[in-house]
């Protein structure tokens, strides 16, 4: 279990983030390293892990039998980081852009992202720069003398972490769009959209944002491209671990049965987003996905999680009005007194209301998929734990040497000879 430490969210909207942390969250919220014989720019810096992958279920070759190349960006994300690492899996000469290379390279960044990053480049560029976006995609599809290599594949998986407007406008829009533009600029093939199940009915600031951009996307015609919209991520419905665990409540809205979803495994959503690269029927859709469950309400999921830990299931019902009270006066003292932070905070409120009354459900069964159950993914983590993520496990311990990775790794593989 790899663990961070937590920022305090601001007094206006700590109230928020708790009720949204105990409830649901949005699924907008996935060695020693050394440079290799990519020759990045001036402008660019990277590195690569020294240990290569050590399955690959398929390797992704040209016809000169070179690997096809994949970019990820969001690559230090929840989902960003399984995507890296089926990348790599599959056989991609994957590079994970991230932001601040230095910062993966400390002691605490190769334990949170050593384990993933193994066998891909890591690159560092800023994706809100447009330019340097463009030089890294340049520099990346540099081949030997005047033969460039394209980009095969391009997995957007970035997300603003508030989902408040500033935000989603410059990251769910504005830095994706810088992407889709830097791979057209050098003739990727197949960009690979990570958006969101919500938005087929938008009424929060992010959604639009998401949306704003998929139809930039569809417009163009100078790649190919799949949007996936999951229903919710795993990390979203377990929030409450480390509460249950201490003997507190499982917090729920209403009568606990107001929302169904069925989340997906961040593994079978990561391995579905490569494949679809290489999957005609995925080629220009837009695909909702949804977990292997059954319809699971909030009652359903904390018995679940209850059973995992072995405890007999305790609950809190909290009213929805509660949700109405915090954001209608929030919003009244945002209008009145023209506060950004006022008006964020109302933002944040909405999004939890959200998803405290919508289904994030699919019942058709070609959006379903993976084999991973929800059940599956609380036995373990009731064991193992859970990664730390700021907007869920919003009690979680934090263990972060590198050690920590090999302990978590060493248990895995026990788990799996037993």
């Amino acid at each position: 279990m790899i663990t961070t430490k937590k920022k305090s969210p601001g007094r206006l909207s700590a109230l928020l983030l708790v009720l949204f942390g105990l409830s649901f969250t949005p699924s907008f919220l996935g060695g020693e390293g050394r440079v290799q014989a990519f020759r990045p720019s001036t402008t660019t810096k990277s590195w690569s892990s020294s240990r290569s992958s050590s399955v690959l279920s398929s390797t992704r070759l040209l016809a000169n039998n070179k690997k096809k190349k994949a970019v990820i960006a969001g690559a230090t994300g929840y989902i960003g980081k399984a995507v890296v690492r089926e990348s790599v899996r599959q056989g991609y000469e994957t590079y994970a852009l991230a932001r601040d290379v230095s910062k993966l390279q400390s002691p605490e960044g190769k334990a949170l992202y050593g384990e993933a990053f193994q066998g891909a480049k890591v690159v560092e560029c800023n994706v809100c720069n447009l330019e340097s976006l463009q030089q890294t995609f340049a520099d990346i599809t540099q081949g030997d003398g005047d033969n460039d290599e394209k980009i095969d594949l391009i997995v957007s998986c970035l997300a603003s972490r508030s989902g408040v407007k500033k935000d989603a406008y410059a990251i769910d829009y504005q830095a994706t769009l810088h992407c889709l533009e830097a791979g057209r600029a050098c003739n990727a093939r197949h960009f690979v959209l990570l958006s969101a199940f919500c938005v087929k009915n938008p009424w929060l600031q992010f959604q639009q944002a998401k949306l704003k951009f998929e139809a930039a996307l569809q417009a163009q015609n100078d790649m190919t491209w799949t949007i996936v919209r999951p229903t919710a991520f795993f990390k979203s419905v377990s929030g409450q671990l480390e509460v249950v665990q201490s003997g507190a409540p499982y917090v729920m809205f209403g009568d606990g049965k107001v929302t169904r979803c069925n989340p997906i495994a961040e593994s079978d959503l990561a391995r579905y987003l490569v494949d679809s690269a290489q999957e005609p029927s995925r080629c220009n859709q837009i695909i909702n996905l949804g977990g292997p469950d059954e319809p699971l309400n909030m009652q359903q999921q904390g018995e679940m999680l209850f059973q995992a830990i072995g405890k007999e299931p305790k609950f809190f019902y909290a009213p929805l009005w509660l949700f109405d009270v915090i954001i209608d006066s929030l919003q009244w003292l945002a209008d009145t007194f023209q506060s950004e932070a006022l008006e964020n905070a109302a933002e944040t409120g909405r999004i939890g209301k959200y998803y405290a009354v919508e289904d994030m459900l699919t019942t058709d069964p070609k959006e379903k998929y993976g084999t991973i159950t929800l059940q599956e993914h609380f036995n373990r983590i009731a064991v193992e734990g859970q990664e730390y993520d700021p907007y869920t496990t919003m009690f979680a311990k934090k263990p972060t040497t590198a050690a920590t990775i090999t302990t978590t790794a060493t248990q895995k593989e026990e788990a799996t000879s037993l």
